[in-house]
């Protein structure tokens, strides 16, 4: 993970830069203090509310803060060699420490800013990673509670979905390099398996929340009561997790083999599931439908490799198209606004000939994309509103 090259939330952060000031210190103070080849000529952060009694704890805690923020920052080589010369690797650990505070403290964006800062310390920091995953959980978490949203415009909400969307990310990744960097780290699993199912992606959440488990049991007592408590409970939620996936898994795998190419095992492994508690899922029917669509294809490279001279009368082919459509046009009962089952619908009514549905289709995602552009306007108009800027006045 490399947030100084892939960094999807540093913008976010940047306004936490406005308390702090920056001024080099004297040469006769580097000498001093020995690093005169590390800062000078080299801006140092002060905080507006510590232009007193600064010292060397205070400037590398302010260094850290700001390369935090700024991973790209232009002197953040000199602040980390600051920063081990005057400490070591160990002081991302005082930066944990501070971030967690702030985050008992509900300040997610700062605890997230001092757990970004302890990686730019130590980089094989597996907390760290866990940490910062954690904070950005906690932040999103945050952003999404209903009552964050219920007073905000429409930009507002398109725009803090976006924001919501880029935490979760990096949330994400952070928990897959903590296991990477310590795969024993099972608190690690537990939150990068609740990632995965947010996403969908239920064997990976599977296979992870199985190592948490095989982990946790090998765990000892603490002799805590309230932490071994919080163990157990842990525990069984997961327990029943794994219990709840392992339809989604199939399902999954399902899909999988699908997109691997293998259409026959991949129809035969979804086809049960579409009668019961997963028959709403789309995506189903549109991955079953997707199949049959590429053995209907496959089935006319073939008969037109043979010689057969109008494909549209080979009866495999047609028999393929139409179970296609059948499960596209169940998409649209489940998704009406689905586009891409209508254009798939396009296409295999312009194989079976029935020009009345084609336009019908034609008709319906040119109507789906004239709503999407006008709910764009919506936006783009209200957030003009937001700003308070008017808008022009057509003239006839």
């Amino acid at each position: 993970m490399n947030i100084e090259k892939t960094d999807r939330i540093g913008e976010l952060l940047t306004d936490h830069l406005k308390e702090i000031i920056f001024d080099e210190l004297s040469d006769s103070y580097l000498e001093k203090a020995g690093v005169a080849d590390i800062l000078k000529g080299v801006p140092v952060p002060i905080r507006r509310t510590e232009m007193s009694g600064i010292t060397v704890l205070k400037i590398a805690l302010n260094m850290a803060f700001v390369i935090g923020v700024d991973p790209g920052f232009k002197y953040k080589d000199n602040y980390v060699q600051y920063i081990l010369r005057n400490f070591d690797k160990n002081f991302s650990n005082g930066l944990l420490s501070k971030g967690l505070d702030e985050a008992q403290g509900e300040h997610f964006e700062e605890a997230c800013i001092y757990f970004r800062g302890a990686l730019q310390v130590d980089p094989d920091n597996a907390g760290a990673y866990y940490c910062y995953g954690r904070g950005l959980k906690d932040n999103y978490e945050h952003l999404s509670a209903a009552d964050e949203l219920a007073d905000i415009s429409l930009a507002d909400r398109s725009a803090r979905e976006d924001i919501i969307g880029r935490y979760k990310a990096e949330s994400l990744e952070a928990f897959e390099v903590a296991i990477t960097k310590d795969p024993e780290l099972r608190d690690a699993y537990y939150y990068l398996g609740y990632a995965y199912l947010n996403m969908g992606l239920y064997v990976k959440a599977k296979l992870v929340w199985e190592k948490y488990m095989e982990l946790s049991a090998a765990a000892p007592k603490t002799g805590d009561a309230a932490l071994d408590k919080a163990a157990k409970e842990a525990r069984e939620d997961i327990t029943l997790r794994l219990k709840q996936l392992e339809e989604p898994v199939k399902i999954e795998e399902g899909y999988n083999l699908i997109l691997t190419g293998k259409f026959d095992e991949g129809i035969k492994a979804l086809k049960p599931y579409t009668e019961g508690k997963y028959a709403n899922w789309w995506p189903l029917w549109f991955y079953i439908g997707t199949a049959y669509r590429e053995l209907a294809k496959a089935s006319r490279a073939e008969y037109e490799a043979s010689g057969g001279e109008d494909v549209a009368h080979d009866e495999v082919t047609r028999d393929a198209y139409e179970e296609a459509g059948r499960y596209f046009t169940q998409v649209l009962r489940l998704d009406p606004s689905n586009r891409d089952a209508m254009k798939e619908l396009v296409e295999i009514n312009e194989f079976l000939g029935n020009a009345e549905m084609v336009e019908k289709y034609t008709k319906k995602i040119a109507i789906v994309e004239e709503n999407a552009e006008a709910d764009r306007e919506m936006a783009r108009n209200q957030a003009q509103v937001d700003a308070g800027v008017k808008r022009p006045v057509k003239m006839s």
